[in-house]
């Protein structure tokens, strides 16, 4: 049984009264129910693009965290080496906590990576830190944007993440247009190492009431673990 509110007298014979003997009568009740059934049975291409969103954007984030994190281990491990032949002191890693696992990685190997010896491992080390850390920067920056932590970017947090990057935003745009400008502005400031840029998106998220949470967190060590 279908129910309409009475704006016409001639499909509906009172407030929430029955639809009956009209050839709109079916044809609403079967768009309702095939609406409902796409629903159902199709329920990610309804609302689930809106939801993959922070799924996408973060997992592209987190891909590069981890080639950056093979890549500054790689740098850490031949420093070492180097410094180890010199016996001389070792150098801080400022910024991240994080430390690789020792290997057994050859003398070899270092030496192929290096051929430059110390300079160019020292070279690489900085580099790779600095990368190491835009990258880890953005993912907090990211995590931040969900400001309510349930993995999902609503309407009003996308519009400030997107103008907080700097990018266009307009009412209506697919989610497919949304994970691409956020991707390939990662993947910009990734490569310029424009930590200053990031930085400044992260303080337009902080002046419109964005905070790191304790899950944020959390996820954070995770992700430097």
């Amino acid at each position: 049984m279908i129910f309409c509110q009475a704006s016409n007298p001639n499909i509906c014979s009172g407030h929430h009264a029955l639809i009956r003997c009209r050839p709109e009568a079916p044809l609403l009740a079967a768009g309702i129910f095939l609406t409902a059934l796409t629903y159902g049975l199709f329920p990610g291409d309804s609302l689930g693009s809106e939801n993959r969103v922070f799924q996408q954007f973060t997992q592209h984030i987190d891909q590069q965290i981890h080639k950056d994190k093979q890549a500054f281990a790689q740098a850490n491990r031949c420093v070492s080496w180097f410094y180890r032949e010199k016996k001389a002191p070792l150098p801080s890693a400022q910024g991240i906590s994080w430390s690789a696992i020792p290997s057994s990685q050859s003398e070899m190997d270092c030496l192929h990576a290096y051929p430059s010896g110390m300079d160019g491992a020292q070279d690489d080390f900085a580099k790779t830190q600095t990368i190491l850390a835009v990258s880890l920067t953005f993912y907090e920056f990211a995590l931040v944007a969900d400001r309510n932590d349930d993995a999902i970017y609503n309407p009003t947090e996308i519009t400030d993440l997107l103008r907080s990057l700097s990018l266009s935003y307009y009412d209506g745009e697919p989610p497919p247009k949304q994970v691409t400008a956020l991707t390939e502005q990662f993947d910009h400031w990734h490569h310029s190492r424009n930590m200053d840029a990031l930085m400044q998106g992260m303080s337009d998220l902080y002046e419109r009431g964005y905070r790191v949470t304790p899950s944020d967190r959390a996820e954070l060590d995770r992700v430097m673990g």
